[in-house]
């Protein structure tokens, strides 16, 4: 039985938390008890106040190569598959219910529930020599569940095809699907992620935080619905001292101090 111990790494940072896969011998595929440690982590950010962005980050050569398909052959039951990929399904949500941005820093491969993690989350920055593929077809299985995410990244035919062939696509072809926001050499990856975090942490925290969770939750809805959503939005947005800071510092032609 593979230990537990150190499975996911975590950095605190003046408000900016890394969660980095540490299972590199791996590819850090996403074993059970991977799982379990990420859906137990993004709970306790969700919970705190002075987090104001997550990276996620692999250690070793990869990314993330997807489930482990090892441990999931190892246990063929419908009872145990459907409860993973349940599990799996609630920590891509958790992602994306994080108050707070959550930017992939991807390099090597994302193959499946890697692309996936890749997809769920609100920015990804990759390097140039990364590659993308949901290709659990290649074994058989059509990844049902990363189809979710990635469908709601690019365009249903780009998604179809790399669902249905396998295919992997490069770091350029990537960015131009909408699946990350840019390709950097790997050697100036983190400074990447290092500006990214900067100009988000530079804004208001409280701003941010309506921000994320109207962005997704209107795009479900229709449009006369999304209107009247984001509206009720910026009117309680007003209503906060960031806002008042933040108006009255334009005004004055100086920096904002932003409430933490």
């Amino acid at each position: 039985m593979e230990s537990t111990e150190a499975i996911l790494l975590r950095d605190d940072r003046d408000g900016v938390v890394t969660l980095r896969l540490n299972r590199p011998q791996q590819f850090n595929a996403l074993s059970d008890a991977l799982l379990d440690h990420l859906e137990h982590a993004f709970a306790s950010l969700a919970a705190d106040a002075r987090v104001r962005c997550v990276v996620l980050a692999g250690e070793g050569k990869a990314f993330c190569a997807g489930h482990d398909l090892r441990e999931m052959r190892g246990k063929p039951d419908l009872d145990y598959y459907r409860a993973l990929f349940t599990q799996c399904a609630r920590v891509m949500q958790a992602i994306r219910a994080l108050p707070v941005p959550v930017i992939a820093r991807v390099h090597g491969i994302a193959t499946a529930a890697g692309c996936q993690l890749v997809a769920a989350c609100d920015l990804a920055i990759a390097a140039d020599t990364a590659r993308f593929a949901v290709s659990g077809i290649n074994v058989g299985l059509f990844c049902a569940t990363p189809a979710v995410p990635l469908s709601r990244n690019v365009s249903a035919k780009r998604a179809f095809d790399m669902l249905v062939t396998g295919r992997f696509v490069d770091a350029a072809t990537a960015v131009d699907w909408g699946l990350v926001n840019e390709a950097v050499p790997e050697d100036a990856l983190d400074v990447a992620i290092a500006r990214k975090v900067a100009e988000i942490v530079a804004k208001s925290p409280v701003a941010v935080r309506y921000g994320k969770a109207m962005f997704h939750r209107q795009r479900e809805m229709t449009l006369e619905d999304a209107y009247a959503y984001a509206s009720d939005v910026m009117a309680r947005n007003m209503m906060e001292d960031d806002v008042r800071e933040g108006i009255d510092a334009f005004l004055e032609k100086r920096p904002a101090r932003w409430r933490t």
